[in-house]
């Protein structure tokens, strides 16, 4: 499913707020229509909930992006050392 920020901060539970703070500080990169809207993805509701659990535990901005980042290395590693192991 392809969302709008609102119908994705609903889902979510964070504020329409937050999700473009975290698109400011590059957390999120949500598709855009031609016009501009917001399309929020599955995957990127899933970003979204990880960020959410991220800031409820009082991690800062920077912090995130680091953790996610290295979150997304390593399930990308994974993923590889699975396909060489079939």
């Amino acid at each position: 499913g392809v969302y709008g920020i609102t119908v994705a901060a609903e889902l979510s539970g964070a504020p329409t707020q937050s999700l473009r703070l975290w698109e400011r500080h590059g957390l999120l990169a949500p598709a855009r229509t031609d016009g501009g809207t917001r399309r929020y993805s599955t995957d990127d509701l899933a970003r979204i909930e990880r960020i959410v659990i991220l800031v409820a535990a009082g991690v800062n901005i920077a912090g995130i992006g680091r953790i996610l980042d290295l979150q997304d290395a390593n399930h990308a590693l994974r993923l590889r050392i699975e396909a060489n192991d079939s």
